[in-house]
């Protein structure tokens, strides 16, 4: 058996009791719990994001036969095999980070199921991050090239989430609280998994279920926040401080470009005595016209890794909370301080690497990357890091 270095074994087991914390299906039961529901209720259940499959099976942990139809709309790969055994479930696996003609095609089926809700049916709406790709009815004069050329724009030049967002908005009939406005008044509730700064409804997802614009009182959908990256990375500190290592935390969420994280998440690791120190948020990174393999958070964890080359007491691990980095099947890496001697060793380069964007075959030559799968969350990024003797 392959020993791990009990140090990085340590920052693995941080980040899972962070996705613990925000697993979809335990935060949906216990928020449907917590509310209650009337015993006579009968409910129809559309579930959208990455983390849909999850929140469906919380939300039948909870509700049981009072739910009589399921609607998932998640990402390919992102469905648990016991979601397929659900009774009423109806499953649609679509296109991310980039829309596809699934896209539509799964837009123009939660509309319908919207224009078929009975009178009578209460809706319940799970909605989690990657909403903005898997599902859309676009508006009219808009064609799905357009909607192409917006999110590879978005994702290639590192807009923010919450401006890429208000553009895909522009571009649809369901984004921005306009599905919302097909509901005509009637009560409805909605659970989010957060994966935006703020935790707003009105952007997670472009604001699928987010208010409907000009209500005017019509409005009367309850919005809860089941999971964000707060929760995460409360979870990550409590389990540090129970296996008894002093933790710092930055206490907001962290943007911006990669590399300039990179550079801060270092300085701060090293500018105090020994620690787990944890950052929760979303970077971008610009990406050169053939990027290679891997995601922002194996870019971030490579830029890392060049800057704490030779040192023995220093070790970071960039992740996706949905188990996912980029277009990669990889979470994200764990670097230390000689990730880049095991890289060189292969013979290959960091920096033309970093320039590629082709993080992910230099990590995996060091053996850094983090695989998880899918995990039935989706609250952003966690950045932690390690700082012991050597």
């Amino acid at each position: 058996m392959i020993s791990i270095d009990p140090r990085r074994q340590l920052l693995l087991e941080l980040f899972q009791a962070g996705v613990a914390r925000v697993d979809g299906r335990r935060c949906t039961r216990d928020a449907l719990r917590a509310a209650g529901s009337g015993s006579n209720a009968r409910i129809w259940t559309a579930a959208v994001g990455k983390a849909a499959s999850a929140m469906a099976l919380g939300a039948h942990d909870a509700l049981g036969a009072a739910q009589e139809r399921i609607l998932i709309i998640t990402k390919d790969g992102h469905v648990d095999p016991e979601t397929r055994r659900l009774p009423g479930a109806e499953i649609y696996e679509s296109a991310h980070p980039l829309p596809d003609a699934r896209s539509i095609t799964a837009g123009e089926r939660l509309l319908r199921w919207m224009q078929d809700l009975p009178q009578e049916v209460a809706p319940l709406f799970l909605i989690s991050g990657g909403a903005s790709s898997l599902v859309e009815a676009l508006a009219e004069g808009v064609t799905l090239d357009e909607l192409k050329r917006l999110h590879n724009v978005g994702i290639a030049s590192g807009v923010a989430i919450a401006e890429l967002n208000a553009n895909r908005t522009r571009l649809s009939r369901i984004k921005g609280g306009r599905l919302t406005a097909y509901l005509r008044g009637r009560h409805a509730r909605a659970l989010f998994i957060s994966d935006v700064p703020g935790d707003d409804p009105a952007v997670i997802g472009s604001g699928l279920l987010g208010p409907a614009a000009a209500s005017r009182g019509s409005d009367h959908v309850e919005r809860t926040i089941v999971a964000s990256i707060d929760h995460a990375v409360a979870a990550v500190c409590a389990a540090a401080a129970e296996r008894g290592y002093a933790v710092r935390t930055a206490g907001e969420r962290f943007d911006g470009e990669v590399r300039r994280l990179a550079v801060r998440f270092t300085h701060e690791l090293d500018l105090y005595p020994d620690a787990v120190h944890v950052w929760g948020g979303e970077s971008v990174v610009r990406l050169p016209p053939h990027p290679g393999h891997g995601g922002r958070n194996q870019h971030l964890a490579l830029a890392a890794a060049r800057i704490i080359a030779g040192r023995t007491d220093l070790f970071l691990l960039a992740a996706g909370t949905d188990g996912t980095d980029g277009v990669s099947d990889d979470a994200g890496a764990l670097v230390d301080g000689e990730s880049c001697a095991r890289i060189a060793l292969a013979e290959i380069d960091v920096e033309e690497c970093l320039r590629r964007a082709d993080s992910g075959t230099a990590l995996a030559a060091a053996g850094d990357l983090v695989h998880t799968g899918p995990t039935g969350t989706n609250v952003g990024d966690l950045v932690i890091g390690l700082k012991c003797e050597s």
